[in-house]
């Protein structure tokens, strides 16, 4: 892979943080200076300012059946934040948040180069979530959320939504306002009793129970690649 990917991965420092160290000639690789586009692979001697720079195993991905209550922040001196409830050896972080008072799937990894990719706008990667709010479902209601919503002085996207029950809903998100669900319920008079979010993109939150992770398979992974332009280890 190209050097400054390769620097990356290691937690060292960002891409474009790698290719100053590179350019200011600070970096080499089996002893020879590296240039910009230089590669190296796992085995190669990689120094900084003549320091072995310390490689990781491959990266980090995983699910968590996140638990009400639990914070999507990394900062250990909030008690009940999503790191210190997983207990993960390695560094990891959450791509992207959920609601400390909203339950379900949420992503977590060491890898630094795929949060950006998830969490961009412009990709439009869908998120489903199964809600319960505190009266019964109308259609004019649905009508309203799957059209677009103004809060915050915009308007939020069209969406997917479909009634399950009595005051149970279905909504597929493409976007990822803060708490966006539960406001667009608000503008209508509603107000949301459970949210839970069952799916991210390709990654679906099947029968993993609340309070557990697990890594995600070769094929999750693979699929998730494909759909990012992206190669997952």
């Amino acid at each position: 892979m190209r050097i400054n990917k390769f620097i990356s991965e290691t937690g060292y420092c960002s891409r474009r943080e790698a290719d100053k160290l590179v350019e200011s000639g600070r970096v080499t690789i089996n002893g020879n200076p590296a240039v910009l586009g230089s590669q190296a692979e796992s085995g190669d001697e990689v120094r900084i300012d003549g320091k072995l720079l310390e490689t990781k195993g491959k990266p980090v991905y995983i699910a968590l059946n996140k638990p009400v209550g639990i914070t999507s922040t990394t900062e250990g001196h909030i008690q009940g934040n999503i790191v210190d409830f997983v207990g993960h050896p390695e560094r990891i972080f959450p791509i992207g948040r959920l609601d400390k008072d909203s339950e379900g799937l949420i992503l977590l990894t060491s890898d630094g180069d795929i949060v950006n990719r998830i969490l961009r706008a412009e990709g439009k990667h869908e998120k489903e979530y199964i809600v319960t709010v505190d009266r019964p479902v109308t259609e004019s209601f649905l009508r309203g959320m799957g059209s677009g919503v103004r809060i915050e002085g915009g308007k939020t996207l069209p969406c997917e939504i479909t009634r399950i029950s009595e005051r149970v809903f279905r909504i597929i998100l493409t976007e990822g306002k803060n708490r966006q669900i539960r406001k667009m319920c608000s503008a209508f008079g509603y107000e949301v009793r459970r949210l839970q979010r069952i799916r991210i993109m390709n990654i679906h939150l099947g029968t993993l129970q609340v309070g557990q992770w697990r890594e995600l398979t070769a094929s999750e992974k693979q699929e998730l690649g494909a759909m990012l332009q992206y190669e997952l280890l």
